[in-house]
């Protein structure tokens, strides 16, 4: 087994990583040896100015910031696993330091053009009637499109009008739906998701080929057919639901708190985030509806 494999494989068991942070993990560090063995050097001794070099060959080449910034992360986090397991004699990243990222503001919605989006699909056809119900649970609960396509047909429980969702660290949290997206589902698992189906008895809420469950890529395709129908010409994507979901909830007097235990967030300085667009929001209506704006 290789050091990088070893040090994902802890990851994975002392912090439930994804699958997602994992390969992000692994293409980070297999990007750094590469360029280490370039030079004729070693992942666990790299000579101290190599990194700095490697940073600024990179920002040259176009790198971002923050992609520079998450490499530094990734590094960091081996190279302190490395120390505590006898791997690396000395951190080589010791004297750098992680540039500083301002957050920018997620894209979102207004409340009509959410309104908008969830009555494009054709609710005349069960795949108009399971896209309705994704997008309206999408928006109802602030999922992930992960979490989203992942459901099971048990997670969702139509008497107290809540869905368990697995999220980040396989997590498991209880979403309130509400009403408009109870009945949607309700509707959609008694007509479309039976239509759809050839073995209904399959584990997926939403299925995609086959009976399995639908891939996050589909679901991207599907929401942006219904995004023209909409008339939405803004970027979109189904993050943007999510943010929209959070930064309503604030604009409506939401506790933050409340929020981030909605979102999943296991720290809240990631959902404070919402609250700069729900005062950029109102900062604009106030620029152009007041007269001295």
């Amino acid at each position: 087994m290789s050091v990088i494999d070893a040090f994902l494989d802890a990851l994975w068991l002392e912090q439930g990583a994804s699958d997602h942070t994992l390969s992000a993990y692994r293409r980070d560090l297999t990007a750094w040896q590469t360029h280490l063995e370039s030079h004729g050097e070693a992942l666990l001794a790299p000579p101290p100015e190599r990194l700095s070099e490697w940073l600024a060959s990179r920002r040259e080449e176009g790198y971002q910031l923050r992609s520079n910034a998450r490499l530094l992360s990734t590094l960091r986090s081996f190279y302190r696993w490395g120390r505590l397991n006898n791997q690396v004699m000395s951190d080589p990243l010791t004297d750098i330091k992680l540039p500083r990222i301002i957050p920018g503001l997620p894209n979102t919605l207004e409340e009509d053009e959410v309104e908008r989006l969830l009555m494009a699909p054709d609710t005349e056809t069960p795949l108009g009637v399971r896209d309705r119900a994704m997008l309206e649970l999408l928006y109802a609960c602030g999922l992930r499109v992960s979490e989203l396509v992942g459901l099971t047909g048990d997670a969702v429980n139509l008497r107290q009008n809540v869905v368990r969702v697995r999220g980040k660290g396989d997590k498991d949290r209880l979403v309130p739906m509400g009403e408009e997206a109870a009945d949607w589902i309700a509707h959609y698992m008694e007509t479309a998701r039976l239509a759809l189906m050839s073995d209904p008895t399959r584990p997926a809420l939403f299925p995609g080929r086959g009976d399995k469950a639908m891939t996050r890529q589909t679901f991207w395709h599907r929401i942006k057919v219904h995004a023209i129908t909409a008339g939405i010409t803004r970027p979109l994507s189904p993050h943007t639901l999510r943010h929209a979901f959070a930064t309503h909830l604030l604009n409506h007097g939401a506790n933050l708190r409340v929020v981030q235990l909605l979102l999943g967030h296991s720290d809240l300085s990631t959902t404070q985030i919402y609250t700069h667009v729900a005062q950029a929001r109102l900062e604009s209506l106030h620029a152009e509806h007041h007269p001295r704006g």
